[in-house]
């Protein structure tokens, strides 16, 4: 059985999160769904985009992990029922800490590793992916 589920979110970073987020609501033709903290200069915003509702996520760079330079920062997360286990598996099977297990808000988990070849895999536990992406269901 695979470690990875499906897509979760794929986040992108920028110095200042209300102008990305302008700029992407306007070339989705949509406002972002989620928005933290909700007053003041955003911290992260998230899209919900097309019939899967695939979220792309916007998030402050100075929240990046050190070393990650602007053009590079772009991370897909991928579903995991366990991110400490799945983390441990990999580390294990040589890739190295990225971003360490980070909680993220009520029942959101993230982390992330660098994979023996230099590509960065992201991981997620997020409440909002369920078992129909794995039917196809939609």
């Amino acid at each position: 059985m695979s470690i990875l589920k499906g897509l979760t979110t794929m986040v992108l970073t920028a110095d200042d999160v209300d102008a990305a987020a302008e700029w992407y609501a306007d070339f989705l033709g949509q406002s972002p769904y989620f928005r933290q903290p909700p007053e003041g200069p955003a911290a992260y915003v998230e899209f919900r985009i097309g019939p899967d509702e695939d979220e792309l996520g916007i998030m402050d760079r100075s929240y990046s992990p050190e070393g990650t330079t602007a053009g590079s920062s772009s991370v897909t997360h991928w579903h995991v029922d366990d991110v400490e286990k799945a983390l441990a598996d990999l580390v294990g099977r040589g890739a190295t800490v990225h971003a360490p297990v980070t909680p993220r808000g009520p029942e959101f988990v993230t982390a992330s590793v660098v994979d023996p070849f230099g590509n960065v895999l992201g991981l997620m536990y997020s409440p909002h992916w369920s078992g129909p992406h794995w039917s196809g269901q939609h």
